[in-house]
């Protein structure tokens, strides 16, 4: 069932244009036909390398398919443009049309008209899939029923076109989609961190920084924000007057309200003169950094979307961590190997760093993406005795990272996995934490996270197959 509840942001019997054809791209498309929207797609790929049946879909649909680039005559010429999370504001195309007064939009901004749960919103540049994916555990141990999608999973559209029969929903919130996010207003937000990324795509620091920001934009006083009080890009950019109730998570309240942790429980006190609620997190996959901070920012989101005390130390207790974030694949010759695939910024190495508590063999590199590796200078030079290079960005890691400890070039992950190997001691920890994205040697970061352990796991058994990557 879909509910347009003002019908203000599209209008049937429009023409809207589709941009980046996609697993949410396929589903925008059935979604505006189901409001009686004349609908075309824009793909940047040749046709040849799209996916036929999403292809054949279309044709199915009757939707015209550019492929093969973005015209600026296709762009100009509808009533409103609807972008996936990956495509750049900036390519000339959108900007003609962002000079002609078209309306662009994400699928954030179609919530405040079609979602009718309270909402949960988390950004950051780590660990929204943590949070998001805990915090939807939580509502579920407490009988809320949540869907969990946005950036991750299902795309919202689908849950749109749904029987919508979730009783909260919580979405992980990328800043490209707020770039695009229109009137978007959670009940609940959460900002967990702001560190340089996609340097790539934003002009600057601020940009990207700004673009976070935006999850509190159309907050009122009946909502909620929660910040990290330890992040000082968070707290140096905080404005004097919030519009929603604030509450914030670190080492130290100072009297405001939120969550700290001391000696691995979790104190809570959203009010003041109230007792603090304890959540101890020992015997959880939650007790190490960076994920004490997760579940700091989990368990008031969760407090202030209704959840009961006694649900939230259930789903805590039942939460597993996601793929590819610090697992622990094998220990070998008293030698820990652990994969950080998803830590494809500096930022979600400087928490992968801090967290170790042994010397490090760091195996890193990939697609740069615009990143200052100065962030972790100091935690390579205190805690990292060697470091493996691979990908597009091995010369200038080896020109970073050379002055600082000794470094290595490889030129698979094979090759990477066996080098950090011999350069490890028992005692020692070799993290694959990349600080890149993956997509020059691999399909995602999963994929290489995967055959990083099969590499791993191929140490024990020289005679496995060989992997290709």
């Amino acid at each position: 069932m879909m509910n347009n509840k003002s019908g203000k942001i599209i209008e049937a019997g429009s023409h809207v244009l589709v941009v980046g054809l996609g697993k949410t791209g396929l589903s925008a498309v059935t979604f505006l036909q189901g409001l009686g929207v004349h609908v075309s797609v824009s793909e940047s790929q040749p046709l040849a390398k799209l996916d036929p049946g999403m292809v054949s879909a279309l044709s199915r649909q009757d939707v015209f398919l550019e492929a093969g680039g973005h015209s600026e005559k296709l762009f100009t010429s509808v009533d409103r443009i609807m972008v996936s999370p990956g495509i750049p504001l900036t390519i000339p195309a959108l900007v003609a049309a962002r000079k002609q007064g078209i309306t662009i939009f994400g699928d954030m901004a179609l919530t405040p008209y079609f979602l009718q749960a309270p909402m949960a919103a988390i950004t950051g540049t780590n660990g929204k899939s943590t949070v998001t994916t805990l915090l939807g555990d939580l509502l579920l141990a407490s009988g809320k029923n949540p869907f969990v999608g946005g950036n991750i999973g299902t795309p919202l559209t689908d849950f749109f076109m749904s029987s919508q029969d979730a009783e909260s929903v919580v979405l992980e919130v990328s800043s490209y989609q707020l770039d695009t996010s229109g009137d978007f207003r959670p009940d609940v937000a959460v900002l967990l961190n702001i560190t340089p990324d996609h340097l790539d795509r934003y002009e600057s620091y601020d940009a990207y920084a700004d673009s976070k920001f935006r999850i509190f934009a159309k907050q009122s006083r009946q909502d909620a924000a929660v910040l990290n009080l330890d992040d000082a890009e968070i707290m140096a950019r905080l404005p004097a007057r919030f519009n929603a109730r604030t509450f914030f998570f670190g080492t130290d309240l100072g009297g405001r309200p939120g969550a700290t942790i001391r000696d691995g429980k979790v104190l809570l006190n959203l009010q003041q003169g109230t007792a603090d609620e304890i959540y101890d997190l020992a015997d959880t996959a939650l007790s190490l950094p960076p994920n004490t901070q997760n579940a700091m920012a989990a368990i008031i989101a969760a407090r202030l979307m209704g959840c009961r005390a006694d649900k939230v130390v259930a789903g805590l207790h039942s939460f597993r961590p996601l793929a590819h974030r610090i697992d622990l694949i094998a220990e070998i010759d008293g030698i820990r190997f652990y994969d950080d695939s998803k830590a494809t910024n500096v930022g979600a190495v400087y928490a992968a760093l801090s967290a170790m508590e042994r010397p490090v063999v760091l195996i890193a590199g990939g697609r740069e993406k615009g990143s200052d590796y100065r962030l972790i200078h100091e935690l390579v030079r205190r805690k990292v005795k060697a470091v493996v290079v691979i990908g597009e960005a091995r010369a200038r890691m080896l020109a970073e990272f050379g002055p600082l400890t000794r470094v290595s070039s490889a030129g698979s992950m094979v090759e990477a996995v066996g080098m950090a190997k011999e350069l490890a001691d028992a005692g020692d920890d070799v993290l694959l934490s990349p600080a890149c994205a993956s997509f020059d040697m691999f399909n995602s970061y999963a994929h290489r996270g995967d055959v990083f352990a099969q590499a791993v796991l191929g140490l024990t058994n020289r005679t496995a197959a060989p992997i290709n990557n």
